[in-house]
Formats: structure tokens, C-alpha cells, sequence
């Protein structure tokens, strides 16, 4: 999970993108680290992840992230068996838990990569 975190870290993020783009910068990030992922994964019906690493879910998220509703998502994530860890990348800070389900979560956060606070 570390690698995947290093790895996301190292972006740097034009300010202005469609989350999509995000997407293609987080997936070219991994590449450029030798990661291999798979993108838009279903893990059960009516959940789909962004990106998968392996057992390491990603989820991008782009602009005003609210707490509630991306907590819901991610242990919506956190139960699926094929996710033993969690990644949200965000452009805003949002406060989240360590773990999900007994699940390591990590949250990335663009503004902090871009060295403002947003």
C-alpha cells in the first residue's frame, strides 16, 4: 500500500481538471512506478471502484468531497473481500478513519501536493 501512496504522492495535479483527468493522472502516476491497476472494477453489484492495485482499492474523488457519503462508499468498499486496503484521492482534505472494517484506510490529498490549503 505504501508504493501505491508513494507512488500517487509524487503527482502534481494542474488545478483545473475533470475528475476523469484525474483518473489518467493517478493511472500514469502508477505506471511510471511499474503498478499495475485496473480501472472501473466491479466488486459486487452496484459498486464499482476507480482503480484497483492488486487488493488495494483507489477512489478519486474532485472537488467538495462530503463526509458522510464518501464514508458510506468506502465501506461499502471495506466490505468487499478483494479489498484489504483503501486509497481516496481528493482534492480537499476530508477527515476519515484509519481503517474501515478493520481495513487500512489512507487519503491523499491534491492541495497538500500542490502546497495550499484548500
Amino acid at each position: 500500500m505504501e508504493q501505491i501512496v508513494n507512488a500517487i504522492s509524487a503527482l502534481r495535479a494542474p488545478l483545473q481538471q475533470g475528475e476523469y483527468d484525474l483518473h489518467r493522472l493517478v493511472m500514469d502516476a502508477l505506471d511510471a512506478a511499474r503498478i499495475p491497476w485496473e480501472h472501473e472494477v466491479k466488486l459486487a453489484p452496484r459498486c464499482r471502484i476507480d482503480l484497483m492495485c492488486g487488493s488495494v482499492g483507489i477512489e478519486i474523488k474532485r472537488g467538495k468531497v462530503e463526509r458522510p457519503r464518501i464514508l458510506e462508499q468506502l465501506r461499502k468498499y471495506a466490505a468487499c473481500e478483494q479489498v484489504q486496503g483503501l486509497i481516496l484521492v481528493t482534492e480537499k482534505t476530508v477527515p476519515l478513519p484509519h481503517t474501515i472494517n478493520g481495513k487500512p484506510v489512507r487519503l491523499i490529498c491534491l492541495n497538500r501536493l500542490w502546497g495550499i490549503a484548500l
